[in-house]
């Protein structure tokens, strides 16, 4: 993982595309109920391919919280 994506910055990064303020994001909720959809979900990957990491659509779309993105997304 790349330094820069640490578990505040994907909340950060979440809260950005939802419109929402980061402190609003709990790192374990479902994003999906929080209005997170696919296309919203690819924006996010970009953002975060950009940064250094390689995430994997699925294995994002599987558990969509911001505790289990850090923990892929440290690997």
């Amino acid at each position: 993982m790349a330094p820069t994506l640490t578990a505040e910055r994907l909340r950060d990064d979440v809260a950005a595309v939802l419109g929402e303020p980061p402190e609003s994001i709990d790192p374990d909720e479902n994003l999906m109920d929080r209005g997170l959809d696919s296309v919203r979900l690819m924006s996010l990957m970009e953002t975060w391919r950009t940064a250094g990491a390689d995430p994997d659509f699925t294995d994002l779309a599987q558990t969509p919280t911001v505790s289990a993105w850090a923990a892929l997304l440290s690997r």
